[in-house]
């Protein structure tokens, strides 16, 4: 999957970085994962730092345009961000799952 960023606005206050993005796929409309696992790549971030926070595909297109917060730390993103979206970006778990290992 490509994954293509149109915008970047700095938001320093909340450490994060505020991206509109476009992807374009062969087949249904990609994940929430699958795009922030692609997106963390492209970025040089763990999975944990990034939230998807919306995917738009136009009826027949094969084009989804997006809307993602990075963070500086996965800390950082569990702090500020509400708990559905770290719930839909199956981030809740991942540090939890870390919190129990450790």
């Amino acid at each position: 999957m490509d994954v293509t960023i149109l915008s970047e606005d700095e938001n320093p206050m909340l450490h994060r970085t505020d991206i509109r993005f476009e992807t374009v796929h062969d087949e249904e409309t990609p994940s929430r994962l699958s795009v922030r696992d692609s997106l963390a790549a492209k970025l040089d971030k763990d999975a944990e730092e990034v939230v998807v926070h919306e995917l738009d595909t136009t009826f027949g297109m094969r084009k989804t345009v997006g809307y993602a917060k990075v963070y500086d730390s996965a800390e950082a993103a569990t702090n500020v961000e509400q708990d559905h979206m770290l719930e839909r970006n199956k981030i809740a778990d991942d540090a939890e799952a870390e919190a129990e290992e450790a």
